[in-house]
């Protein structure tokens, strides 16, 4: 007699299953708030001249624990100040291993290199999830780049926090007392 309250039991849990509004979202027409921290891909940066920010000093590349970065470094004459300096020629990121380790992010010295929250697009081929320096630098305009998403951010989350200075000590704090000497009152030291 057991199984046929159990049957009903099922029955039931089924049916409050199917009548309950479903929990997904068709994404196209409906796109669901994303996370504040979510890291989906990459971009490259441009200063407020224009002028391209990364200097080539390839220490994303070394860093990369997956080794999906390469760059090719020269140097030429800036297109802003006319003086040479160093810049990547090829920059290219193969997101097919990448592990999204935001490692490249932090070490770059000039925050040419920076994270963004929107994936890239789906691919019909292997070859369009390879970023190169033109996606990449599409990708920092197009974007919505995310706010700490620079080495000097990362860098500043990362400091730890100072001490109080001896004279900002709140009134309520113990003074410290000197440390008593080793040897007892009243005998002299030995010589």
């Amino acid at each position: 007699m057991g199984y046929v309250f159990a049957t009903f039991q099922s029955l039931l849990a089924t049916l409050r299953q199917g009548l309950a509004t479903p929990s997904t979202v068709e994404y196209p027409k409906a796109k669901r708030p994303r996370a504040p921290r979510l890291r989906a891909s990459f971009a490259l940066t441009k200063d407020a001249q224009g002028d391209e920010n990364c200097i080539g000093c390839k220490k994303c590349e070394k860093v990369c624990p997956s080794e999906v970065i390469a760059v090719v470094a020269s140097k030429k004459p800036s297109p802003v100040t006319g003086k040479p300096r160093a810049y990547a020629t090829d920059f290219t990121l193969n997101l097919q291993a990448c592990i999204v380790c935001e490692l490249c992010v932090q070490v770059c010295p000039t925050d040419a290199i920076v994270m963004v929250q929107e994936q890239e697009g789906p691919g019909f081929d292997r070859g369009d999830l390879v970023l190169t320096m033109e996606k990449l630098y599409r990708n920092g305009e197009s974007k919505e780049r995310l706010a700490w998403s620079s080495a000097s951010v990362l860098g500043e989350h990362q400091k730890p926090a100072e001490a109080p200075a001896p004279a900002q000590r709140p009134a309520h704090a113990p003074v410290p007392v000197p440390a008593a000497s080793a040897e007892p009152p009243g005998k002299e030291p030995a010589a």
